[in-house]
């Protein structure tokens, strides 16, 4: 989930090329109601969202609903605070923009592990 409309565009288009299903939410509401209709093998979300919520807290409620499904942050915030906040949150990864590359790896191991 990432609420960059350009950016969700790029994460959609590459974790595609790269062989992946992708669906894309804009908002934590959305996200939540996509995932309370259907499962889903992994999350990428984002820390900062500028409508409706938080990720960090998107995050936990997912591991709630979904404690087998990994949860990969791809943010801006790069402070450690933000990457230990996030992993505390339940994510099994957290990359930093503009790291794709390192997403995709992220992606890779967390769907691995799983």
């Amino acid at each position: 989930m990432e609420d960059n409309e350009d950016i969700s565009f790029l994460l959609y288009t590459v974790l595609k090329r790269e062989g992946f299903d992708a669906v894309v939410t804009y908002t934590v509401g959305d996200a939540l109601t996509l995932a309370g209709r259907e499962e889903f093998d992994l999350y990428v979300l984002d820390v900062l969202f500028e409508k409706g919520g938080s990720g960090l807290d998107l995050c936990r409620t997912l591991r709630e609903a979904h404690p087998n499904a990994p949860v990969v942050f791809y943010s801006a915030a790069a402070f450690d605070s933000d990457r230990e906040a996030a992993l505390r949150a339940g994510a099994c990864a957290y990359v930093t923009k503009p790291g794709i590359e390192e997403l995709v790896e992220a992606v890779r191991r967390a769907l691995a592990a799983g």
